[in-house]
């Protein structure tokens, strides 16, 4: 009987955080490159030294 409670606390505890962990990862890596690659195309914008 405790195999199937162990079972279902990780599904419902560790999986969900486990998504949004990842999630927040990814989001933050995208955004680096995204800000880096904006950042070397628009190379000498006034508009850079405002956005820092």
């Amino acid at each position: 009987m405790l195999g199937p409670i162990i079972i279902v606390a990780v599904l419902v505890v560790a999986l969900p955080v486990a998504v949004l962990m990842s999630g927040g990862v990814g989001a933050a890596l995208l955004g680096f490159a995204l800000n880096d690659d904006v950042d070397r195309s628009h190379e000498g914008s006034e508009l850079l030294e405002t956005n820092r």
